[in-house]
């Protein structure tokens, strides 16, 4: 049987926290003990190098009180109401405890659309990745205040694992009011075991799940494995524990008891594979010999060492990438729209932001968004 992980081996971690875990069930108000307890760990983490994506609920949660609506199911405008005050509470309360640990934190507002839309993923993943490199802690929420049941996730897991994938995290921790997956519900079976390991998501792994009473949650455990499959599919760890204790990063770290689900690839390896095989290309970039090497070499695609482009193209597309014989030596997804990256073809990474102004990238296809053909 494959080992468990050691949480402080990860590089970059997404942590999922539910309502129920930020909010008094019973008193409808802010834990603010579990909350610092919570910053300390991620505290830990980045101390020792990894950087840490926070996706919380809690909006509705906190609107709900603030405004004083009673427990009971809300209309959606009422529900959008509820966010739209409850989205100011956790992003002040989630900046206050980081800020206690030295910490800048960023809110990062999502919909269905920001992560299945290429153009919009690459714009998120952009923001997320310099929040980042900046060493600040991105907050992320689904923006409910313009969300409707057609164009939502409908539950903060299976967005934690779409973010998870989308950040290049290699772990995915999801803090739940459950100890981890059981091999029967436990509220139903006493006797019910917990499955410290799972190595591949398995249709028996999902008749396993159970489902969650919680009047604040929208998920269960069916939509925790959901996550597992996402995540685990692009090459991230991920792992269920009971977010009830205090500290419960440093529990997991310690191995108190939990679920981890394997993956067999790395997220860049994922990422590789997705882009290289089952992305349909809509242009094509030739480039030069310098570049050609510089991609060998490990290097992103940058608008100087491009000779020429082919189609008409938009930006998060995926193209052809060819060398200056016109053979194929790889794919990527594109930084720019066809006609833009005609404006800056050949040109100095100190030019574009000149031709194309704000918001102009140096990088015509990032290194993390390019895969290289084989042979």
């Amino acid at each position: 049987m494959a080992t468990l992980p050691i949480l402080a081996s990860f590089r970059r971690v997404v942590v999922k926290v539910g309502s129920a875990l930020l909010v008094d069930r019973d008193k409808s108000r802010l834990r603010r003990a579990w909350l610092a307890a919570l910053a300390e760990d991620i505290g830990e983490l980045a101390a020792k190098g990894a950087e840490v994506v926070v996706v919380s609920s809690g909006a509705i949660a906190l609107g709900r009180t603030v405004l004083g609506f009673a427990n009971g199911a809300l209309r959606l405008e009422e529900s959008q109401a509820c966010a739209a005050v409850g989205q100011i509470a956790l992003a002040r309360v989630w900046a206050e405890a980081l800020a206690h640990e030295g910490i800048t934190a960023g809110q990062v507002l999502l919909t269905l659309g920001d992560t299945e839309q290429r153009r919009r993923y690459l714009n998120a993943r952009a923001t997320l990745g310099k929040l980042l490199e900046m060493r600040a802690v991105p907050v992320v929420n689904e923006n409910d205040t313009v969300a409707t049941a057609e164009i939502r996730y409908g539950d903060n897991d299976r967005l934690a694992a779409r973010v998870a994938t989308m950040a290049g995290a290699d772990c995915l921790i999801l803090l739940s009011d459950v100890d981890g997956l059981y091999d029967a519900p436990p509220v139903e079976n006493p006797d019910a075991k917990l499955i410290p390991l799972v190595e591949r998501v398995t249709p028996r792994i999902e008749q396993m799940a159970g489902s969650t009473a919680s009047q604040f949650a929208r998920g269960g455990m069916r939509t925790k494995i959901e996550a597992a499959r996402i995540a685990t599919g692009a090459g991230v760890h991920m792992v269920i524990a009971n977010g009830r204790h205090a500290n419960p990063l440093r529990r997991i770290a310690e191995r108190g008891p939990c679920t981890w689900f394997l993956t067999s690839s790395t997220p860049r390896a994922a990422r590789k594979t997705f882009i290289a095989g089952t992305l349909e290309p809509k242009g094509a970039i030739v480039i030069d010999a310098g570049a050609a090497r510089a991609l060998e070499g490990g290097k992103s695609l940058l608008a100087a060492g491009i000779k020429r482009i082919e189609g008409d193209f938009a930006r998060g597309d995926a193209v052809l990438i060819r060398g200056p014989s016109g053979i194929e030596i790889g794919r990527g997804l594109v930084g720019y729209d066809a006609e833009d990256a005609r404006r800056i073809l050949g040109r100095s990474t100190e030019d574009i932001l000149s031709i194309l102004g704000a918001g102009a990238r140096a990088e015509v296809i990032h290194r993390d968004d390019l895969a290289l053909a084989t042979g």
